[in-house]
This record gives C-alpha cells, sequence and structure tokens, in this order.
C-alpha cells in the first residue's frame, strides 16, 4: 500500500513543479487571504482519481471539495490537502507540500507529505516509525528553552488572532527561537525529522494535520490539542505538538495562559 500511495502523491508533485502563470489561475474562497488555485485543484483531481482505484472501498475527504455523506461511517478514508502552503506557492517561497493520510476506522494509519520542490517525502505506517527520503527519523529530546517553535497563524479566523499572539506572546521568552513556514503538514514532519521541537496552531482542518500527526507520532513526538485532548480526525482542531519534553512543557504554559 505504502509503495502505491508513495506512487501517487509523487506524481502529484509532479503537476506542482509544472505550474506556470500561478497568480493568474488565484481565485478566492472564504476571503482575500484564504486562496485556491487551478493546481490545487488539478492535483486533488489526481488523487481522487488515483487512490480511488485502489481496492478499499474508501470515502475521500480533500480541501477543495465538499465530503460527500458522513466520513467517519466509512471503514476507510483518504484525507487529503493537494497544496498545503497555497499562499507560499503563489508567492514562489518553496515550502509547500502534497499531504495525503489513510484513516481505517477513525484512525490514521498511513501519512505521507510530500514537498517536490526537494524532493523530501516524509512518509509512515502506524507501529513502523517514520521516514524522510527512505531514512528513518526521530524527534528532538531537547527541553523548551533549546527548542525552536513552530508556530501556525490563519489569518481568515480573525477571532483567533488574539489567543494566536498571546500565546505567541507567552512562549516566546522560553524558547530557543520562533518560526512561520505557512505549512501546518511541513510543520510537523520537521518536528519529526528533529528540525524544531514544538508546534501549535489553534485551527487547523484535518486535511491539514492528519498526515503529519502520524508522522510527528511515530517519530516520537506527542500530539494534542492546545487542552491536551485528542484532535479530532473529522473536524476542525487546535494542535500542540513536539518532542516530550517540549510539548509538556508548553501543554503546561498554555492551561495556565487559560486559567490567567
Amino acid at each position: 500500500m505504502l509503495e502505491e500511495l508513495t506512487r501517487i502523491v509523487r506524481e502529484a508533485g509532479e503537476i506542482i513543479l509544472s505550474a506556470r502563470n500561478v497568480e493568474s489561475s488565484v481565485r478566492e474562497k472564504t476571503g482575500p487571504r484564504d486562496l485556491v488555485t487551478k493546481y490545487d485543484l488539478l492535483v486533488q483531481q489526481h488523487l481522487r482519481r488515483e487512490l480511488m482505484k485502489l481496492p478499499l472501498e474508501a470515502g475521500f475527504l480533500g480541501e477543495e471539495e465538499e465530503a460527500a455523506g458522513d466520513l467517519s461511517r466509512k471503514e476507510w478514508v483518504f484525507i487529503v490537502d493537494p497544496i498545503d502552503g497555497t499562499t507560499n506557492f503563489i508567492q514562489g517561497y518553496h515550502n509547500s507540500c502534497v499531504s495525503v493520510a489513510l484513516a481505517h476506522r477513525g484512525r490514521v494509519e498511513y501519512g505521507l507529505v510530500y514537498n517536490p520542490y526537494d524532493r523530501e517525502l516524509y512518509t509512515a505506517q502506524r507501529g513502523r516509525g517514520a521516514f524522510c527520503r527512505g531514512r528513518p527519523i526521530h524527534c528532538q529530546d531537547h527541553p523548551l528553552e533549546r527548542s525552536l517553535l513552530i508556530f501556525g497563524s490563519a489569518l481568515y479566523y480573525r477571532e483567533l488572532v488574539p489567543k494566536t499572539l498571546g500565546l505567541f506572546n507567552a512562549a516566546f521568552p522560553l524558547v530557543q527561537d520562533i518560526r512561520r513556514f505557512g505549512s501546518a503538514a511541513l510543520d510537523l514532519c520537521y518536528l519529526a525529522a528533529g528540525k524544531a521541537g514544538v508546534f501549535f496552531e489553534c485551527r487547523l482542518c484535518p486535511w491539514d494535520y492528519a498526515a503529519g500527526w502520524l508522522i510527528a507520532e511515530e517519530a516520537g513526538c506527542l500530539v494534542s490539542q492546545l487542552d491536551g485532548s485528542e484532535p479530532e480526525l473529522f473536524a476542525k482542531s487546535s494542535v500542540l505538538a513536539g518532542s516530550p519534553a517540549a510539548y509538556r512543557s508548553l501543554l503546561t504554559l498554555f492551561q495556565e495562559q487559560k486559567e490567567n
């Protein structure tokens, strides 16, 4: 299965690399910060067509189309973000990826995140570890003060800006440094590969985090919502993830922030 998923995801990456005159194909979804291009649609069409050929009778949840029916009742479900980091893609900032997760009875069993610009493919199968370019990867084992913090901030959720900035302000004095890259799927993979120590975002959709969630966990990270509960696979969730020591410190800090 993983071999077939890898082939399909790599093919999707070639569609991204073929993009020309991207800005001319941009349209707004919910507003000027929530954008889609024709390439998002082309990649998703390719993923749907190829993934649904696999002998699973699976449901399909993709960012660029409305899901058909209650997918939580399906035994198998593909959860797909054709281009995670669309704004990066539009701007020519090559930190975008194809993200594909395959869930069985509500639990992700396979996760693939592929940045075609540097041919960096992250993969995981539940219980078998996480890999980048076919090599095993593991999260950092550093305390919060030696950890790079990555955070996300989708500006079309305007109501969450004060909360995001409040958490940012609380964390900033305690971490080694802070970054914002604009692709939650890749952010979670960077934790898995030991390139950063901890990540948070106040609201994400399942296609943003499903594949990265499994990859991060298989690399030894802890992943939850900001309150410590498990993210919901078929609903929007906050996400807090990181190497165990850094994650636990930030979870405690955020719980204290909520109480104050």
